[in-house]
């Protein structure tokens, strides 16, 4: 029996140190290698970038351009306008749904078609749509690019056709893939779909879109988004995968082709996904701390906005440092900002929440100056009137009396 039972302990200890083990190599996995020129993977919730190769050099985009084409088509016009194609978009070159002048088709299906099967005809339609022109579209685009934090971005067209200085960053179009993934519903819609048919006004039939991002088809949980090729820019891919709720974006920026731009998405978000892990730190409103306030009531503080984020699966917990502003004083509004919660995992700040008051705090009254003085002249006065006020009453019903007296003898 005691031999057994050693051996049990032996192999408990030894279950113990491999698990241990296997969890450090976890936690250490080196990134994938990839053959892209520049490549980044980014978290879509918080923008907290899992890993970045050449991410801030300036290369061309090719198609993924037309994810700021379809991000102002979606912002300014209406899915159901009608696009009236002018003699322009048929003269694109490169991949074409074949639009011919005069052609009909909603903006919705104008978009399908750009997204879906790259119609850079389609994206010269849009553009002309909405802006009235393209110099006018491209003018938008790179607004836009400014407003979203893409700084480093230039386009000079809407489709993403070579043209000398029409260049951005792999970090620039992840974030701006993440704005789109994130705040127009359609896009995602439109990026997930596999395949679509819309009229061909020539052939008295419809087209077949089929999307060429295949990961939609070859990897577990893809959502999105672009693929684009010209010679000089090399295969490019923008993807989107969601496991259990959790969306990664990876951009892949000159390869020699789809394939090794798929292969490079493909080892990005695989480890991403096996490496990394979300944590839910703070929920919105959460109340975080209880202040006194000078001349007021103690005040509770809360958060305004949740906060989460991306680390490295059994790294440190996350602390949090929690910052008042000094001398807090009444009056106070509800919802100012009084301080702030910062989160670090071990030297490495990874966000800040405003922390604001959850209720108004008006200032006590015998906190003011003159509350003090008012009050001992009233403690003075308000007796001296009273006294004053009873002689007086006295006086008044003496000489009721003696004029009473006077009456009844007279």
């Amino acid at each position: 029996m005691k031999k057994i039972a050693f051996l049990l302990t032996i192999l408990f200890l030894f279950k113990s140190l491999a698990s241990t083990a296997l969890a450090d190599i976890e936690k250490k996995a080196p990134p994938p290698a990839i053959s892209g020129e520049a490549g980044i993977l980014m978290d879509v919730s918080t923008g907290r970038i899992l890993y970045e190769k050449n991410a801030y050099t300036r290369l061309e985009p090719a198609s993924i351009t037309k994810i700021m084409t379809a991000i102002l088509a979606l912002e300014k016009g209406n899915l159901s306008d009608v696009v009236i194609t002018s003699k322009e978009p048929p003269l694109a070159e490169g991949t074409r749904i074949y639009l011919e002048e005069g052609e009909k088709l909603t903006l919705e299906q104008m978009l399908y078609a750009m997204m879906l099967n790259s119609g850079n005809d389609a994206a010269i339609a849009i553009a002309e749509h909405i802006g009235g022109s393209v110099e006018t579209f491209v003018g938008m685009m790179n607004k836009k690019a400014r407003e979203i934090g893409a700084k480093h971005t230039t386009f000079v067209n809407p489709n993403g056709l070579t043209e000398d200085g029409h260049l951005t960053t792999a970090y620039d179009l992840a974030i701006i893939s993440r704005y789109a993934l994130m705040n127009l519903p359609e896009f995602k819609k439109i990026v997930s779909t596999k395949t679509m048919q819309i009229p061909w006004q020539a052939e008295e039939c419809e087209r077949q879109l089929i999307n060429l991002n295949k990961l939609l088809w070859n990897y577990e949980g893809a959502d999105g988004i672009k693929t684009g090729y010209t010679s000089s820019a090399g295969s490019t891919l923008a993807a989107s995968a969601t496991h259990d709720g959790w969306q990664l974006v990876t951009v892949i920026l000159k390869t020699g082709s789809y394939a090794k731009a798929s292969s490079d998405s493909t080892a990005l978000l695989d480890y991403g996904f096996a490496n990394f892990e979300r944590r839910n730190i703070i929920n919105k409103d959460d109340v975080i701390t209880e202040e006194n306030i000078k001349y007021g009531n103690p005040l509770k503080l809360s958060v305004k906005e949740g906060f989460s984020t991306v680390v490295l699966k059994n790294s440190p917990p996350i602390a949090q440092k929690v910052s008042i502003k000094p001398n807090l004083k009444a009056p106070i509004s509800k919802g100012e900002t009084l301080g702030q919660l910062e989160f670090y995992q071990e030297n490495e700040k990874l966000g800040t929440l405003d922390l604001i008051a959850t209720d108004n705090i008006e200032r006590k009254i015998h906190t003011f100056w003159w509350f003090w003085p008012l009050s001992i002249s009233l403690a003075i006065y308000t007796p001296f009137r009273i006294v004053v006020g009873i002689r007086r009453y006295k006086r008044h019903k003496n000489r009721i009396r003696y004029i009473s007296y006077m009456k009844r003898y007279k």
